[in-house]
């Protein structure tokens, strides 16, 4: 059997690079760890950590292709956070222009959370716990 550890990352591929960094560092608030511009790809690699831990690469590509992200769509469907206060994290990401789904309570666990975009589309959940 395959021993795994843990996740290493999640890769991201975005459409607008300087709307998504400035989504993923300073609303979301992960850090900068490395940004790198790939000159044979005409691409940035954005390397951001949360508390510490290498999470995202966030690339951009010249003229990416579109990718369904509906929650129901084959592939990966969203990416989860964890968060102490929901109804906090909630308000503080809508003082910032982003739109979310109303808070509802997971019905295995009795835990709140919510879904929310990137600038993308790409479905983020934050989960209280």
């Amino acid at each position: 059997m395959l021993s795994l550890k843990g996740i290493h990352h999640i890769a991201i591929i975005c459409a607008d690079y300087e709307a998504s960094k400035h989504f993923y560092t300073n609303i979301l608030g992960f850090t900068i760890q490395q940004e790198v511009f790939r000159e044979a790809r005409n691409s940035y690699k954005l390397d951001l950590c949360l508390n510490g831990k290498y999470v995202i690469e966030l690339f951009s590509f010249p003229s990416p292709a579109a990718r369904p992200s509906r929650p129901e769509a084959v592939g990966l469907r969203h990416l989860a956070f964890s968060v102490d206060d929901i109804d906090a994290a909630k308000s503080y990401l809508e003082s910032t222009g982003v739109s979310c789904e109303d808070i509802r309570i997971d019905e295995t666990t009795n835990k709140k959370f919510f879904f929310f975009n990137d600038p993308d589309g790409l479905p983020l959940e934050l989960y209280s716990g």
